[in-house]
């Protein structure tokens, strides 16, 4: 796919590590970044091994913006550059967890979209300088529309995919690919056990999809893809019967 290193952020998530195994099966170099050092090595030793690649790790904080700029400095300057970006940390509380301690709303809003801006925007300008390489940016189904039972989750990845749409219109400039994923329910710790979640699909089929999307120099792509009829139907509700509804 890019002969330069992939930076994977969040990249013990099983997302992120689904489309770093795609990505490495490719031959890809990768360079996995988050705050777990001891399980981004692990990762990075099992990779290595099965698939004969170089792969980097270093720590990322996505709460801590202020951090970013000598993050990104750093692993530029040992890597020499990269090919691209998967974005794919995130944090979901429950609804009403955050509606009795607020403090908690404002964690999601900055680990889901404040932190991705912050990397997003280091990491545009270095694809375009090198004008070329491939942003993917992990968003959810959830920012299609506020629904009672996670509305501080489905804000922040609202945001975050209208950045994306932001972004993608500078970046298509210089012929950069900017791709937003809206994963419906995966079967991840996020959603283990929680009321309401059908069709669970895998982190493995996400990763695959979201590789394959990447290829197809794709803008937006529902995992699995019958999300997309899925939340058509969920946003074509009138808002008079819509605030009714308790999902």
């Amino acid at each position: 796919m890019t002969e330069r290193p992939v930076l994977v952020l969040g990249a013990t998530s099983p997302i992120a590590r689904a489309v770093a195994v795609e990505l490495a099966r490719q031959g890809t170099p990768l360079y996995l970044a988050g705050r777990d050092l001891p399980e981004l090595w692990r990762i990075a030793n099992d990779l290595q091994v099965r698939f004969a690649i170089e792969v980097n790790v270093g720590v990322f904080d996505a709460d801590d913006p202020k951090a970013h700029a000598a993050f990104f400095e750093n692993a530029i300057n040992r890597t020499g550059g990269f090919g691209g970006v998967v974005v794919a940390f995130g944090y979901m509380v429950e609804q009403s967890e955050i509606e009795k301690n607020p403090l908690l709303a404002q964690d999601t809003i900055t680990r889901n979209f404040s932190g991705a801006v912050s990397a997003l925007l280091h990491m545009a300008n270095h694809l375009e300088e090198k004008r070329s390489g491939f942003v993917v940016v992990v968003s959810s189904v959830a920012g299609d529309r506020g629904r009672v039972s996670n509305y501080v989750y489905g804000s922040s990845k609202a945001g975050l995919t209208a950045f994306t749409q932001g972004l993608r219109a500078r970046l298509f400039k210089v012929g950069i690919p900017v791709l937003t994923v809206k994963p419906g329910f995966v079967d991840t710790a996020m959603t283990f056990g929680k009321p309401g979640t059908f069709l669970v699909a895998s982190p493995e089929s996400v990763g695959k999809k979201i590789v394959q999307s990447v290829r197809r120099r794709k803008d937006t792509v529902y995992v699995p893809g019958f999300w997309k009829w899925v939340m058509l139907a969920i946003k074509l509700v009138p808002e008079k019967f819509f605030k009714k509804l308790k999902f």
